[in-house]
């Protein structure tokens, strides 16, 4: 399953604590897809999925400002 989180428009660090959240409600090998324009969060969103031993199966910067990251649940 793949679940897409829109997170445009929110600062740092909430990007971060509602991609915490939604995972809670994933399934082991499900996929979270975090659209975000916070550049915090380009540096924490991936450590937080490596720390947490998530895998990142895509990470692309979407425009000048805004990314785009997935995050498979472990």
């Amino acid at each position: 399953m793949q679940k897409t989180l829109e997170v445009m428009g929110m600062v740092c660090p909430f990007p971060l604590v509602e991609a915490k959240n939604e995972m809670e409600f994933l399934s082991s090998g499900d996929e979270l897809v975090i659209n975000f324009d916070c550049t915090q969060a380009t540096e924490t969103l991936p450590r937080w999925a490596a720390e947490a031993g998530h895998t990142v199966t895509n990470y692309e910067q979407l425009d000048e400002a805004s990314w785009t990251i997935t995050v498979q649940k472990k």
